[in-house]
């Protein structure tokens, strides 16, 4: 079954008035948030607005009305997930066959990730490429990983909480997993642990050029 994935058409209409690292035309809701585009369509940062004094610091991590008028496709997070990792923990890739596919908006709540996305859209012009960045407690980034992609991390600091919006639930018969040192795809993690902490259910994941992949853009 192939899954066609049309929201990233979606976000080329709302991308296609902004270049990469700028803000967004501003109405009042597009104030709560600034979205920087990436070299990959429809992967997106999200820089929330925060309201920092002596007493501290408050911002909205997610608002669904200031989602919508962002121009965002008509995705329903569904479930909130959360996880602690050592520093030089790896986690990934993962992801979920359709028609069971997830669309994510992940952050860090405590320490520093390097979080990277690979397009698994057969045909989109950056198939098999692969985006990171870097989020934190400190910086409050947030990135946006549509329907389509691979997605994991990595943890540079001592530790770090990593939380999550996922827009379907859990299906193990639909998981699937690419190894995160396929030396195709030539990820660099920036992890200094030596050797990197791996589970070992993502040590055995195939690679990219035998990896099971159900996805595909409109062209």
């Amino acid at each position: 079954m192939i899954n066609f994935i049309n929201n990233q058409l979606s976000l080329q209409r709302v991308l296609s008035c902004a270049s990469a690292s700028t803000q967004y035309p501003v109405t009042r809701n597009q104030r709560r948030m600034n979205i920087i585009e990436t070299e990959i369509a429809g992967l997106l940062i999200i820089e929330p607005r925060v309201f920092a004094d002596d007493r501290g610091y408050f911002f909205e991590s997610y608002n669904e009305d200031a989602w919508r008028k962002a121009g965002f496709p008509d995705i329903d997070f569904i479930q909130d997930n959360e996880a602690r990792s050592a520093k030089g923990v790896i986690r990934g890739l993962h992801y979920q066959l359709a028609p069971y596919s997830q669309s994510k908006l992940v952050r860090v709540i405590q320490g520093k990730v390097f979080d990277v996305a690979v397009d698994l859209r057969k045909g989109s012009p950056t198939f098999g490429k692969w985006f990171g960045t870097e989020l934190s407690a400190e910086n409050k980034r947030q990135f946006f990983v549509p329907k389509g992609f691979a997605h994991g991390y990595s943890v540079l600091s001592e530790e770090a909480v990593f939380a999550y919006k996922c827009d379907d639930y859990y299906h193990p018969e639909a998981e699937r997993g690419i190894a995160f040192d396929d030396l195709a795809l030539e990820i660099d993690w920036k992890v200094t642990v030596d050797p990197a902490l791996i589970s070992e259910k993502d040590k055995k994941h195939p690679l990219f050029k035998d990896a099971e992949i159900n996805f595909k853009v409109f062209v």
